[in-house]
């Protein structure tokens, strides 16, 4: 069986040997983009590209992005949810297009990693009528072609929604006609929802079949889903495994002669493909079960051995499931530089760690001392595990903050605990607790609501199951209602006002290192039209007067009308050059670069050695200071964390 490391290795050469440049994965914490707290796709961290700024390394690019969703922390339990993930991408930026991309993508799953044709179904997009978009025959055209090469007849079936494939089923088909819900791509979602002017394209997914086989293994439709089994059915049966996003059209608008909107064809079409590593591992070994790959077996093995308990008892198969996804996802984040804490991405990381700690007490094991804690030994595994694809996880001094994070976080969990007991007693003393009440000892106290249920039950108090679940599905909307605008990437839009105050905030990083030191260093930012925000390392209150000095300085660099040019450089050379870049972030061979000032430079002569600002970014800006308009305020300076302050600022 292929490892996940063999596999990552088979695909990035695959694509390299194709005239693909490998570039690094991004960070988990994705910079400037205040729509999602991680970086959750391969699109994310491109998307700048995508509409079509130049990339330093070319048109065709290729990595495994590291990817996490925290929708899906709840999810996590069946055979294939997980939180962290590795999404396979390849990227063409104006160059190759569906013909290229499709056969590519099955070659590599049937000839490089041995998976049976005939166990791969797909769909694509039936079309539009209403907002005149045509049906992408020509990408079903292509599979007929992939398919009968290897001896398969692929029916062409259709399906239409979600909802109508319950009812319709599989009617003998290999390709099927979803519409735009499922089969359609724009940042905005479905075409009658984008404004004029924005890009979009039909998508074509790839599923595995883990039925029809005679494989104890085989999952079989389960009814409770759906009448009708159909590949976006979610009962087990298909995983999808890989989707080509084809960015073929660009809404047009109506015209004042009645005309509606419509979609014309973009000169430079661009594809943008991801693909869940670890799923693709379950359909090369054949098996559903995701938590059997490599990854996660050795975390799961250990688990076993001390424990004493078995993964395949159903009593405690969920339990190992959430501890080995959970520890894997934390040592991640702890490698990106985040900490466990109340807020943002450390509340979400003291979430998954806490919850380890329960599921580990589940399935018998506690420790009174870090040498004995079962967390740290596998966050150990996963660090070995990776350490190797991801460099920046193989130092001493990172396997020693890992231990000493998971380790201190396991035990303010139990004192957590105990806390959350006392306010279980105060409310069980009522004879009832509720949905809201049962909520709020979950995300104030850490209370598991398993352990609500377990301990009421012993009572004989009555708990509202149902209000408890309408509780957490209000959450979960909102998680999802964000995370829903994770690919509009980079910054929350590329408005006019938002260009303006991402120019703004390369300034006030430099004037912060000029009036409190050069060791300041940006920790994060969150960029909207209505304001910047910026994270950075500094031990101390800022003052009045140094809050005053920085404005004055951000104002003065608008007023002295500077221009700002785009390079694109030898990383080694911008960093020589002093250009500011993300901490902990691996970068390309090649970067692109932004300077501000002096005046009279320009794309051809940028004159670094007199420049204001130099920093790594993707853009956009502004081309000059003096579009910044206005005034730059200081709103807001706070602690966020031990020696990370943040500042809010806007341009009025």
């Amino acid at each position: 069986m292929l490892t996940v490391n063999e596999i990552r290795t088979k695909y990035l050469g695959f694509f390299k040997a194709r005239g693909h440049t490998v570039i690094p994965s991004a960070s988990l914490v994705p910079q400037n983009d205040p729509t999602t707290l991680f970086t959750g796709s391969g699109m994310q961290p491109l998307i700048t590209y995508l509409l079509g700024v130049p990339h330093p390394q070319g048109n065709r690019l290729t990595n495994s992005q590291k990817s996490f969703r925290a929708e899906d922390i709840e999810e996590v339990g069946d055979n294939r949810h997980t939180t962290f993930f590795e999404m396979l991408g390849n990227w063409s930026l104006g160059d190759y297009f569906k013909k290229e991309q499709l056969p590519w993508f099955f070659e590599f799953l049937t000839d490089e990693i041995g998976i049976d044709a005939s166990r791969l179904y797909v769909t694509v997009f039936t079309g539009d009528e209403r907002n005149n978009v045509p049906r992408d025959t020509e990408s079903a055209g292509i599979w007929q072609e992939l398919f009968a090469k290897k001896g398969i007849e692929a029916k062409v079936v259709e399906i239409g929604s979600e909802a109508d494939g319950y009812r319709l089923g599989m009617q003998g088909g290999r390709i099927f006609y979803y519409d735009a819900k499922k089969n359609w791509w724009s940042r905005a979602g479905v075409p009658e929802n984008m404004p004029a002017g924005e890009p979009g394209g039909p998508d074509s997914e790839v599923f595995y079949d883990f039925g029809s086989t005679d494989s104890p293994r085989a999952v079989q439709h389960d009814p409770a889903f759906g009448a009708q089994c159909h590949p976006n059915c979610d009962c087990g049966r298909f995983m999808e495994i890989g989707n080509s996003v084809f960015m073929q059209y660009i809404k047009t608008p109506s015209t004042g002669s009645g005309q509606a909107a419509g979609f014309a064809l973009l000169p430079k079409q661009n594809v943008d493909f991801g693909g869940g590593l670890e799923r693709i591992a379950a359909a090369a070994a054949g098996n559903p079960d995701v938590f059997r790959t490599d990854v996660f077996w050795d975390v799961i093995a250990m688990l076993e051995h001390f424990s004493g308990k078995q993964y395949d008892d159903s009593r405690y198969k969920r339990s190992f499931r959430i501890v080995a996804d959970h520890m894997r996802a934390a040592v991640f984040m702890l490698g990106d530089g985040v900490r466990p804490s109340n807020t943002d991405r450390g509340y979400v990381l003291r979430r998954l760690l806490r919850r380890a700690s329960l599921h580990a007490q589940k399935i018998g094991i506690s420790a009174e001392k870090a040498e004995d804690s079962m967390l740290v030994r596998s966050a150990t595994i996963i660090l070995e595990k990776y350490d190797e694809a991801y460099p920046e996880l193989a130092a001493d001094e990172v396997y020693d903050m890992v231990a000493d994070e998971v380790w201190k976080e396991e035990v303010q969990f139990g004192h957590a605990l105990v806390k959350g007991m006392k306010e279980f007693e105060k409310i069980a003393a009522g004879g009832h607790i509720s949905g809201e009440q049962a909520y709020a000892l979950f995300t104030t106290y850490g209370f598991p609501f398993e352990m609500t249920l377990e301990i009421a039950k012993e009572r004989n108090i009555d708990v509202d199951e149902d209000g408890f679940k309408l509780e957490m599905k209000k959450h979960q909307e909102l998680s999802r209602a964000g995370s829903e605008q994770k690919f509009k990437g980079g910054l929350a839009d590329h408005s006019e006002k938002t260009t303006r105050l991402h120019t703004a905030h390369h300034l006030l990083l430099k004037a912060l290192q000029i009036v409190l030191g050069p060791q300041v260093k940006q920790r994060g930012s969150n960029i909207t039209s209505e304001r910047l925000r910026i994270d950075f390392s500094y031990g101390a209150k800022m003052t009045k007067e140094q809050i005053t000095e920085v404005e004055k300085i951000v104002n003065e660099k608008i007023g002295e009308a500077l221009p700002v040019t785009r390079s694109t450089l030898p990383r080694d050379e911008a960093e020589t050059l002093g250009a500011e870049h993300e901490f902990g972030a691996k970068y390309p061979d090649m970067v692109s670069v932004y300077s501000v000032g002096p005046r009279g430079a320009s794309e051809s002569s940028p004159q670094f050695d007199k420049a204001f600002s130099i920093e790594f970014c993707g853009g956009p800006h502004v081309s000059n200071t003096n579009e910044l308009g206005g005034t730059f305020k200081i709103l807001k300076e706070e602690a966020v964390a031990a020696g990370i302050r943040r500042i809010k600022a806007i341009l009025v």
